[in-house]
């Protein structure tokens, strides 16, 4: 699946907000409403198995009709059936694409003609990030952390390849669907660091500013 031919033109689309997939990433998900699990049923007939990751617009109102330009696509790796029938599927990120036009059909899904190009780098070889100070960015990091309650098991974290540390971390730390969408959109792995950090730090001085807020009151 690395290479350009390889991909298809049209795939279907899984529009869903703050899910965030990146290339060579997993995110496991619960399928359960029947639209998307006709979806699943048509990808498992597919040589390609792929599903288009994509988050909606939030727009007044309260609708999400319209799709964010730019998505990424997921080979379904993993496929486990429950005896209700909901499905629990993993998918493993394989390249981002750029929306073109929606696909009129029968399907009770969404699907979409799609554009691979200037997302070559999607399909090769992991990422570094030489200016990556992992010191600085775990201390950082446990901050944050601390901030929303999370925990992890940093003795991983510390022997994390640099493309894994900071997709996962993009994948798992709690953003806004906007913020996550600005890390899917991130050129390189070192804008979505620079990114990555330029988040944590926003979100822990809003958090700071409130609680001193609250101690002047």
């Amino acid at each position: 699946m690395s290479n350009l031919p390889d991909l298809p033109e049209t795939i279907a689309l899984f529009p869903l907000p703050g899910a965030l997939l990146l290339p060579r990433a997993r995110l496991p998900l619960h399928i359960f409403e029947p639209r998307y699990l006709a979806m699943l049923e048509d990808c498992l007939k597919t040589r390609e198995r792929l599903i288009g990751m994509i988050q909606p617009r939030a727009v007044p109102g309260g609708e999400a009709a319209r799709l964010h330009a730019i998505g990424c696509a997921g080979r379904l790796t993993a496929f486990t059936e429950t005896e209700d029938g909901r499905s629990m599927i993993t998918l493993t990120g394989i390249s981002r694409f750029r929306l073109i036009s929606e696909v009129e059909g029968a399907a009770p899904y969404r699907r979409a003609q799609v554009s691979w190009d200037g997302f070559e780098r999607d399909r090769g070889a992991p990422e570094s990030d030489p200016g990556l100070n992992r010191p600085a960015f775990l201390d950082l990091l446990a901050r944050y952390f601390a901030s929303v309650e999370l925990s992890t098991d940093w003795s991983s974290l510390k022997e994390a390849d640099d493309e894994l540390l900071i997709n996962a971390l993009s994948m798992l730390c709690p953003f806004p669907p906007e913020e996550r969408q600005a890390l899917l959109e991130a050129p390189s792995l070192q804008t979505r660091r620079e990114t990555l950090v330029t988040l944590m730090e926003f979100a822990l001085r809003g958090r700071n500013d409130n609680a001193s807020g609250e101690r002047m009151q």
